[in-house]
């Protein structure tokens, strides 16, 4: 490493140990550039560099992720959390949950609590899955090793929703599409929980043809966002629904396939399977 990025590391290191330490505060970006001795402008462009997202958006994951574990405390309210974190009140405290977590802190903090989900385990040619409906759509499918621990996987989810182990109607239009034609995949009815970044991402990878791949700078120039190519591998890692919405068809610029959320190695039997079924 030569001695200019060793400084700049030390500078970055040194303002992330500063936003750390002092989130509560909600410092500005010219706080935080004076603390590393630079100017606003140089601070953020550096700081991008080297952690991949903005001062103001590393701040909002400190600050949500400290918001949390107060909201999980059983006896601590919406407005708790927002003075505990710094924030002026609930509506920035809900402004900043819906930007980073997709879901209002309420809906944090109840985890689930009014909602209903039916799920179910069925064998497609990928291996078992899981598979779970609510009354508004289809809200999760994972490839999974055995029930148990796809039912522990789903539930992490959703913590105190009520689950029945059910097929219905939703489930069973879905796991139509493992083998059958893909063009009414826009269709298909589904209940996600997503910022809205992940959600665009999502609804971009639908456009992706049946035995066709794209690039995460594909996707990132489709969603009008086109130097965000890391945002969206981020969002594709978490996609909620395994192959319906196709994020294995997602690869790498140069070509490599990349990894993938249930298994690299099944990643590439259904890039190959999809294919043949192509041909």
């Amino acid at each position: 490493m030569s001695e200019q990025k060793n400084i700049n590391y030390n500078r970055i290191a040194k303002a992330i140990a500063h936003i750390k330490q002092n989130f509560k505060a909600q410092p500005s970006l010219d706080e935080i550039a004076e603390q590393v001795h630079l100017s606003p402008y140089h601070f953020q462009r550096m700081f991008k560099e080297w952690a991949g997202i903005s001062p103001k958006k590393f701040l909002q994951y400190i600050s949500v992720e400290h918001a949390k574990g107060i909201l999980e405390e059983s006896s601590a309210s919406l407005f708790d959390a927002a003075i505990e974190t710094g924030l002026s009140g609930t509506s920035r405290l809900h402004d900043l949950f819906i930007s980073i977590e997709g879901m209002t802190p309420g809906e944090y903090k109840n985890q689930g609590e009014n909602l209903v989900i039916n799920y179910s385990f069925a064998q497609s040619p990928f291996g078992l899955v899981t598979i779970a409906s609510t009354p508004k759509g289809l809200c999760h499918v994972a490839f999974t090793d055995d029930e148990e621990k796809g039912l522990y996987d789903l539930k992490k989810q959703f913590p105190k929703a009520q689950y029945h182990q059910r097929v219905d109607q939703t489930q069973v239009n879905a796991l139509m599409f493992f083998a059958n034609d893909w063009s009414q995949i826009s269709k298909l009815k589904l209940h996600l929980k997503g910022t809205d970044f992940q959600l665009k991402v999502w609804e971009s990878l639908l456009r992706i043809p049946k035995g066709q791949l794209a690039t995460y700078g594909n996707i990132a120039k489709l969603i009008d966002k086109p130097k965000a190519s890391r945002a969206v591998g981020s969002a594709v890692g978490s996609n909620p629904v395994a192959y319906l919405i196709p994020c294995h068809r997602v690869i790498q610029s140069t070509g490599d396939l990349g990894e993938y959320r249930w298994d690299s190695s099944r990643k590439t039997a259904i890039i190959g399977w999809e294919a043949a079924q192509i041909q």
